[in-house]
C-alpha cells in the first residue's frame, strides 16, 4: 500500500539540476536505499533535468520514511513488489543487498521498466545469466549494473599503454586488497559475510575482476583457497547465531585467457597493513595502480614514476547520467552491461567451486547455461 509523504523541498538540490533539451520526463522508483544509493544514485539522478524520483521502499518503514524526507521523494510503498508494479515509474533502481537483485530485476523487466542494479550483480552465476536472458527478451529496455568505481580514472590509459607495448608481453598480474584491520572475533555478522544475503560474492573479488575484464579480458581457469577465521557470528537483527561461509582471507590464482597469470589476495585480517594495489608485470615494463594513482616502471628506470593522465582521457563516475542517456537513446551502457556482470559472477562462482572442491575450475568451456 502506498502513501504520500509530505516533504520539505530542497531548493539547493533543485537549483543544481543539469539542464538539457530533453522533453520526456523519466520517473524512477527506488527499491532499497543503501549507502551507495543515497550517496550516488539518488543525488545523481535528481541532478539530471526532467528526471524525478517518485517512489521508494526500504527494508523497514522507518528507513523508507527517512529517505523520503531527506530526498523529497513523494511516495513510499510497503513492498518492493507494489513499487515495481505501480504505474507511477518508468525505471527502477535496485539498491538492495544481492539477495533481491534477481527477483526485482525480473519483475521490473516484466513490468516494462528499465533497470539499474547495484553491484554485486546477483547471488550466483545462474541468477546473473537469468537476468541477462530476461534483458535480452526486452531489448527495448535499458539494463545496467553499477560498475566497479576503483579504476574508472585510469581504465582508458591502462588499456592504451598495454596495447602500445608499455609493459612488453604481459606475464603476471597481482591484485592486493587489505583492510588494515585486526580480526574481531566478537563482531556481529555483516551482510557481506552472510551467504543468505550476499550469495557467492566474496569481499571485493568481483569488483576487482571487473577492472581486469576492462583491461586484459577474462580468466580461463582458477584455483582458490580461502579461510573463515570465525565460523559463527550473531545476526544483529534477529539475534540468531549463523554459520559463516564467506572467507575473511582469500588467495586466488587465475590463468588468464590471454596468457598471463593473475594472483588475487583479498583480506580482512591484515592489521596495520592497508592496501588496494594492482601490479601488471611485463617483459619490458611494470604498471602499478594504487589508491587511484597509476605509476610506471620501465627497463632501465631506477624507481616508479606517476603516469600523468590528461583530462580528456580520465574517466569518472557518470553512472546515473549514462543510465538516463541510454533510456533517452543518446548513448549506450558501457559501465556495466549485464553481459559483463555475468562474466564476473561466473568468475566468482568458479572461485567458490575451487575452494569447495579443492581443485582448479575451468571457465573456458562453459555453454550458454554456464555448465562446465
Amino acid at each position: 500500500m502506498a502513501h504520500v509523504v509530505k516533504v520539505k523541498r530542497n531548493i539547493d538540490m533543485l537549483k543544481g539540476k543539469q539542464m538539457s533539451n530533453t522533453s520526456n520526463p523519466i520517473r524512477v522508483g527506488i527499491v532499497g536505499a543503501g549507502a551507495n544509493t543515497r550517496a550516488k544514485h539518488i543525488p545523481g539522478l535528481q541532478a539530471i533535468d526532467n528526471v524525478e524520483i517518485v517512489s521508494v521502499v526500504n527494508k523497514h518503514p522507518e528507513s523508507s520514511e527517512r529517505v523520503a524526507q531527506e530526498f523529497n521523494i513523494p511516495t513510499i510503498y510497503d513492498s518492493w513488489e507494489e513499487l515495481v508494479n505501480a504505474p507511477d515509474s518508468d525505471a527502477i533502481v535496485i539498491g538492495t543487498w544481492p539477495y533481491l537483485h534477481y527477483p526485482v530485476t525480473l519483475a521490473a523487466l516484466k513490468a516494462g521498466k528499465h533497470v539499474m542494479c547495484e553491484a554485486r550483480m546477483a547471488m550466483n552465476a545462474d541468477e546473473a545469466r537469468r537476468m541477462h536472458d530476461a534483458a535480452k527478451d526486452h531489448p527495448e529496455l535499458v539494463t545496467q549494473v553499477v560498475p566497479s568505481p576503483f579504476t574508472l580514472k585510469v581504465d582508458k590509459t591502462v588499456k592504451e599503454l598495454l596495447q602500445n607495448g608499455y609493459v612488453g608481453d604481459l606475464l603476471a598480474v597481482e591484485i592486493h586488497t587489505k583492510s588494515g584491520q585486526f580480526l574481531d572475533r566478537d563482531a556481529a555478522l555483516n551482510w557481506r559475510q552472510d551467504a543468505d544475503l550476499s550469495g557467492m560474492n566474496i569481499m571485493t573479488l568481483g569488483i576487482w575482476y571487473e577492472s581486469l575484464l576492462r583491461w586484459i579480458g577474462g580468466a580461463a581457469q582458477v584455483r582458490a583457497h580461502g579461510n573463515v577465521f570465525v565460523s559463527r557470528r550473531r545476526d544483529p537483527e534477529t539475534g540468531v547465531i549463523k554459520k559463516v561461509n564467506i572467507p575473511d582471507h582469500l588467495v586466488v590464482v587465475a590463468d588468464m585467457a590471454g596468457g598471463a597469470q593473475t594472483t588475487f589476495l583479498l583480506s580482512q585480517i591484515t592489521g596495520g597493513v592497508k592496501a588496494n594495489n594492482i601490479y601488471l608485470f611485463g617483459s619490458y615494463g611494470t604498471l602499478h595502480f594504487s589508491d587511484g594513482v597509476l605509476y610506471g616502471f620501465e627497463r632501465g628506470d631506477d624507481k616508479f614514476a606517476e603516469i600523468s593522465i590528461p583530462p580528456e582521457k580520465a574517466g569518472g563516475w557518470r553512472v546515473e547520467e549514462e543510465f538516463i542517456g541510454a533510456i533517452r537513446g543518446t548513448e549506450k551502457i558501457t559501465h556495466t552491461t549485464f553481459e559483463d556482470g555475468v562474466k564476473y559472477m561466473e568468475f566468482t562462482e568458479a572461485v567458490n567451486q575451487s575452494m569447495i572442491q579443492e581443485k582448479p575450475i575451468s571457465l573456458r568451456d562453459r555453454d550458454e547455461k554456464g555448465a562446465v
